[in-house]
């Protein structure tokens, strides 16, 4: 198998900052941080590497969650189960993940393929799953790209157990960003 060189990476909420920062919001997409969590992370990952867009060359775009954006779930549910309110249209647009990977895209000029996976187990904060560095390296093996944006985010659960997809247990949404190539 190829193997993968680290190009630039990125995390939220910053490890080295001193204070939680609030998420920065998206235009278009309301009731939830998972968008805005995955496009700040996606954002300080590409500008670590190329400074302001856009960015160079065919680059994927791979979202890994294990949880995926349960605020919104939620706001659907409940939309879903008053029958007295109308659904907010907004609600169906941003609960496709491929909806905040092709606003990154056109943000940044990305022309790679855009993958939304679900790992079957959340990694530990700070970590990508495997599976999403496995489907990195083929979308280089077979030339789709020449550099993959990996991105594994999960939001916090406020209702968390011990066996949810809320691996940190501590309400905190947390993502990370890998820009990725072959060797």
């Amino acid at each position: 198998m190829t193997t993968l060189r680290i190009l630039a990476e990125a995390a939220w909420p910053d490890p080295d900052a001193r204070e939680p920062e609030p998420l920065p919001p998206l235009p278009g997409f309301a009731a939830s941080s998972f968008n805005p969590l995955v496009a700040e992370t996606a954002e300080r990952c590409l500008r670590a590497r190329h400074g302001a867009a856009p960015a160079p060359g065919r680059t994927a775009l791979l979202l890994a969650s294990a949880g995926g954006d349960r605020a919104t779930a939620r706001a659907i549910d409940e939309a879903a189960a008053d029958t007295g309110r109308r659904m907010p249209p907004l609600l169906f647009f941003q609960s496709n993940p491929n909806a905040v990977l092709g606003h990154i895209a056109a943000r940044w000029g990305l022309t790679g393929p855009v993958v939304a996976i679900s790992p079957v187990q959340a990694p530990p904060p700070g970590r990508v799953p495997q599976d999403a560095l496995d489907l990195a390296e083929l979308l280089l093996a077979d030339g789709d790209a020449e550099q993959v944006l990996v991105i594994a985010a999960e939001q916090a659960d406020p209702a968390a157990s011990a066996d949810s997809t809320d691996s940190t247990g501590d309400g905190t949404d947390r993502a990370v960003a890998l820009l990725v190539t072959a060797v």
